[in-house]
């Protein structure tokens, strides 16, 4: 019976072991709280499934969670953007977010609809450092106390917004920028420490692009003490540290990631941050999964009716070689029927129709257009932003303040890079941008004090006049002067058609291209070119001419603007003279076709490409100065 009992005991505690062990790993969390955090969702509306699945997975490993979002969630894909931002807080609410700041996206549909939204959140929004009145549109701050532990949020607004955003949606608010935002977020830090808080974490849509600079999270970072995490957005950027290590974690976009921050509860301190992948091995949430299927079920239903086709693949991008940097064949079948649109009434515009070009921001496409089917959907994820198309009447020296002020970091990418119909025109990448010691008003853009890197080429194939009245076809946020476009807000007269800008796209496609989208937008038009020609001439990534029996490979280039051409062509030579049958200058062993002409320049060397002669006259191959000549 001993023995019996003995063996009993023996049993129990080995089960109790086990068990406890196993209870052990299954609570490898508890007396952790754990903040899960998305940003730049855009639309993505499938990923908060799994943001909930994966919320459940560590309180079911004991852990304290709080959830919450670094802005740009109203706007993107129709499954938002089709109800102006509602459907986003509702599916935030079915989650079961704690708290939030706004991304300069939560402007989009104007600050009465965000402020209706807002009103309809069960979760905490913060926003420090925009401004109505001289108040805060949303609470600053707040404090989540989890098993003892007093987390503080303060909400950034990236000041950008004021110009991301429809100026004439957004009146009557301030957007803090540089010191006076930095001085803003050091007064949250120091309100939540007198308030107990043991972390501090900064729900920042400032993001880390250097043309955000100097309104980047590096540099809030730089210029105050005691934030222990920033949770960003608006950069799209992956990232768990930055680049010298700095406590900044971003998910990318469109729930590619979510990002996990895990706090000790007994230290009181962060203890490790990373990013998830989604899906990983997590199985969406079904109740939350059931709210997204039934928005987008509805959607798909009013905006998945196949209206076109387009037989080439339309560039969406952003940069490089995208809509930001680049013209593209998007941004010419946008502007072109932003035109038609507005000039196919007559008498709707007071200037010679020669006189009438088309300009949109190239940060307001955002998406492509593939071959196939296309449904409007695809247009509205294009376009998603709900503009209407909007006529200004500038003089020429206006047009071309736009058009430099809106390329002034070419070829960095820039959400103003104009796309257009309508007008030729030259961006100088080599030349330096004459900023003015000011901002343009309620802008964090920086207007031109001279003309320096743009030229227009033509109008509608007629000489450019400065003196002369233009009407530029645009939409209602360039008007307004969002982006880079002051000068079209200060224009002296302007007027909104009130046709929104998806509908005007999907008109000139059925009535003028017959429902096809054809070879004739297969590649960009030629309306814009980004010349990278020094002074010198010297063309920045050009191929110096070598020479060859075949005569001189390399760039050949416009002696004027600097173009490229042709790449890597091999050009019968002329200007190398030959001695004993080897070049006097290379001592490749050939005769040269032509004898030297006389340039009057000992250090350059003149080529003529008859089939680019024929076309666009001499040519020069990019030269290397006296080392090569």
């Amino acid at each position: 019976m001993k023995k019996f009992l003995s063996l009993f005991l023996s049993a129990v505690m080995a089960f109790t072991l086990v068990v406890s062990t196993a209870w052990a790993g299954q609570l490898q969390y508890a007396g952790k709280t754990v903040i899960l955090h998305s940003n730049d969702v855009h639309g993505s509306i499938s990923g908060y499934a799994y943001m909930a699945a994966l919320r459940d997975e560590y309180k079911d490993k004991g852990a304290d969670v709080i959830l919450a979002d670094a802005g740009d969630y109203s706007q993107g894909k129709t499954y938002v953007s089709t109800t102006k931002g509602e459907d986003a807080f509702d599916m935030m609410n079915a989650v079961g977010y704690d708290v939030a700041t706004i991304g300069n996206h939560e402007f989009d549909y104007g600050w009465a609809q965000l402020k209706s939204n807002a009103s309809k959140a069960t979760f905490k929004i913060l926003c420090a450092d925009v401004l109505e009145n001289g108040a805060t549109i949303f609470d600053p701050y707040t404090i989540i106390e989890k098993d003892g532990v007093k987390i503080g949020f303060f909400g950034m607004e990236t000041p950008e917004a004021q110009t991301k955003a429809n100026p004439a949606l957004i009146k009557g608010l301030t957007f803090l920028a540089e010191q006076k935002m930095y001085d803003c977020a050091q007064a949250q830090v120091n309100a939540l420490k007198t308030a107990g808080a043991d972390v501090i974490i900064c729900l920042s849509h400032l993001g880390v692009d250097a043309e955000s600079e100097p309104n980047t999270s590096y540099d809030l970072l730089k210029n105050t003490t005691g934030i222990d995490m920033v949770i960003d957005g608006h950069s799209h950027s992956v990232m768990d540290k930055g680049d010298n290590n700095e406590p900044i974690q971003s998910t990318g976009t469109a729930f590619a990631n979510i990002g996990v921050i895990v706090i000790d509860n007994a230290t009181k301190e962060i203890e490790d941050n990373f990013l998830y992948e989604l899906p990983g091995e997590l199985t969406a949430d079904t109740d939350v999964d059931a709210v997204a299927q039934a928005i987008i079920n509805r959607v798909n239903q009013e905006y998945g009716e196949v209206f076109a086709k387009s037989e080439v693949e339309l560039n969406g991008d952003k940069a490089p070689n995208g809509n930001r940097d680049s013209e593209t064949n998007l941004g010419d079948l946008i502007t072109d029927a932003m035109l038609w649109a507005a000039t196919k009434e007559e008498g709707s515009i007071t200037v010679p129709a020669e006189n009438v070009v088309a300009i949109t921001n190239g940060g307001g496409i955002r998406a492509w257009i593939h071959t196939g089917d296309v449904t409007k959907n695809d247009i509205n994820t294009v376009l998603p932003f709900g503009n209407t198309v909007a006529v200004v009447y500038v003089t020429g020296s206006e047009l071309l303040e736009a058009l430099e002020a809106s390329t002034y970091c070419t070829p960095t990418s820039i959400g103003g890079f104009p796309q257009v119909s309508g007008v030729e025109f030259t961006i100088h990448t080599a030349r330096e941008y004459d900023a003015n010691e000011e901002t343009y008003p309620a802008s964090t853009y920086y207007g031109p004090k001279t003309i320096n890197r743009v030229t227009i080429d033509s109008i509608n194939g007629q000489d450019f006049d400065p003196e002369a009245t233009y009407a530029v076809v645009t939409n209602n946020f360039c008007a307004a002067g969002g982006d880079t476009y002051y000068a079209f807000a200060a224009a002296s007269s302007q007027f909104d058609t009130g046709m929104p800008l998806d509908e005007a796209v999907m008109s000139y496609v059925n009535e003028v291209l017959d429902g096809v989208i054809g070879e004739e937008y297969a590649k960009p038009q030629g309306r814009i070119f980004v010349c990278d020609a020094t002074e010198e001439g010297v063309v920045k990534g050009a191929v110096a001419p070598t020479c060859t029996k075949e005569g001189y490979t390399g760039d050949m280039v416009c002696p004027v603007c600097g173009r490229i051409l042709e790449k890597g062509t091999a050009i019968a030579a002329t200007g190398h003279t030959s001695k004993d049958g080897k070049c006097t200058v290379c001592g490749a062993d050939l005769k040269p076709a032509n004898e030297a002409p006389a340039t009057g320049d000992s250090f350059t060397v003149v080529y003529m490409g008859l089939a680019v002669a024929a076309l666009m006259g001499t040519a020069v191959v990019v030269s290397k100065k006296k080392e090569w000549f």
